[in-house]
């Protein structure tokens, strides 16, 4: 299915019906079908204005610019931890409503063996559970494998906001920033689709250039040759 803009309400049909897996600005009602008819229509409502698109066969979402962080399950975000309740974190994912973190949704953890964090730790976790009428859960391991697959606390490094549509993006191997940077020096990166993308450089000039380097694609749409150009004009 090729992209292409969609308003809230429009409809959405999937060349490719079996196994529909949708993302964020796309809801699906109950299968329509026609009287007498053994054809039944599936029906894909956008809920958000945005462009659609689609991954492999089966996999649709609404990629929407905006600036609040609509969660969707599976999806991963990084996030603050902001109070503990009882076995469980709060933490706050740029959402309406803050996630619920269970103290045991980590890779291998017991009741006496678990991370203990603090309000102000910063934690890579997946959705696991969005609903509009409850709040987000999230779990810091993958949810086939129950492997951490470097879901957990983040230690260290730099937290930097971007957009939304830039976020998706850089979860796109294909996209030029991460391994363009990878070559200049070592890093390591973790990428929320909540517009927040966490860093880690070995030195403190290398960490601004990662910053600055987010802003010039997020604001001015660098490319990868004009990105090039602005990276040899830094001190790193």
């Amino acid at each position: 299915m090729a992209s292409r803009n969609v308003l809230p309400g429009d409809i959405v049909t999937p060349k490719y019906a079996n196994n529909l897996k949708l993302g964020p600005g796309l809801h699906q009602p109950q299968a329509a079908s026609s009287e007498g008819s053994e054809n039944h229509k599936t029906i894909i409502v956008a809920t958000c204005a945005g462009t659609l698109e689609s991954k492999g066969k089966n996999k649709y979402y609404v990629e929407a610019n905006g600036k609040r962080y609509v969660p969707a399950g599976q999806e991963p975000v990084v996030g603050v931890v902001t109070a503990r309740m009882g076995e469980a974190y709060r933490v706050d994912i740029g959402s309406a409503h803050p996630a619920t973190l269970d103290a045991l949704a980590f890779e291998g953890a017991t009741k006496r063996n678990r991370p203990n964090l603090r309000v102000g730790s910063l934690v890579y976790a997946r959705v696991s559970l969005a609903n509009k009428n409850l709040e987000p859960e999230l779990e810091c391991f993958d949810g086939q494998t129950h492997k951490s697959e470097g879901f957990g606390e983040l230690k260290g490094g730099l937290v930097k906001k971007c957009s939304l549509g830039l976020a998706r993006k850089l979860l796109d191997p294909d996209h030029f920033l991460l391994p363009l940077l990878g070559a200049r020096f070592s890093l390591d990166a973790a990428i929320g689709v909540n517009g927040k993308v966490w860093f880690k450089a070995p030195t403190v000039k290398q960490t601004i250039a990662i910053s600055r380097c987010i802003e010039a694609v997020d604001e001015r749409s660098l490319e990868k040759a004009e990105l090039t150009a602005f990276l040899n004009t830094l001190d790193v």
